[in-house]
């Protein structure tokens, strides 16, 4: 393994392994420590890349929200008309909570520390505000706000459910949100 300046991927290795680490043992279960050795750098990149702990772990979150918003991307980027639209919004809401437990280990943990500390609860917004970004494409502000939250609370009521709830269901619900909400904004695409 390379060192210093001759290992251009430490500092990405550093991050995934932070976040890695807070999957299996949460925020509290982190230290500099740990992360080296799980990243498979000498402790001293940790303070040579990072200022401190809190630095890692915020440039951590925002390459999870990096991640999140991408699957939206990847949902909400084409559909043509308003039914397509809901339909994308189901089914980003059922890959959401049937993925990875990671990912929903990762976001409880970075609401935890929004609760906690403003400059994680910026990251949270910053998120929010990209997520919504992608529902106003199809759907006026105030819907894409109330898209936002039931997203958000359907997905974590569906992965952490005994017996989650099916797509028709989510579907009605994607529908009694939208069914009054106007379109996008005057002089928006869609």
């Amino acid at each position: 393994m390379a060192t210093g300046h001759a290992d251009p991927q430490r500092r990405e290795r550093i991050v995934a392994a932070a976040l890695d680490l807070i999957a299996d043992e949460g925020v509290a279960g982190v230290s500099h420590r740990k992360i080296a050795a799980r990243a498979g750098v000498p402790l001293g990149s940790m303070t040579y890349h990072f200022s401190g702990m809190d630095e890692l772990l915020r440039e951590a979150f925002r390459h999870f929200t990096d991640h999140i918003v991408a699957v939206f991307d990847a949902h909400l980027a084409g559909p043509a008309d308003r039914e397509e639209a809901r339909a994308a919004v189901a089914d980003l809401i059922h890959t959401l909570s049937g993925g990875s437990r990671r990912d929903l280990v990762l976001t409880q943990e970075l609401y935890t520390l929004a609760a906690r500390r403003p400059s994680y609860r910026e990251l949270t917004q910053e998120w929010t505000a990209r997520s919504r970004a992608h529902l106003e494409r199809d759907f006026d502000r105030d819907t894409a706000r109330q898209l936002d939250a039931l997203i958000k609370g359907l997905t974590l009521h569906r992965a952490l459910a005994r017996e989650p709830h099916d797509r028709a269901l989510t579907l009605e619900a994607v529908t009694r949100i939208t069914r009054t909400g106007g379109g996008p904004p005057s002089g928006s695409p869609g």
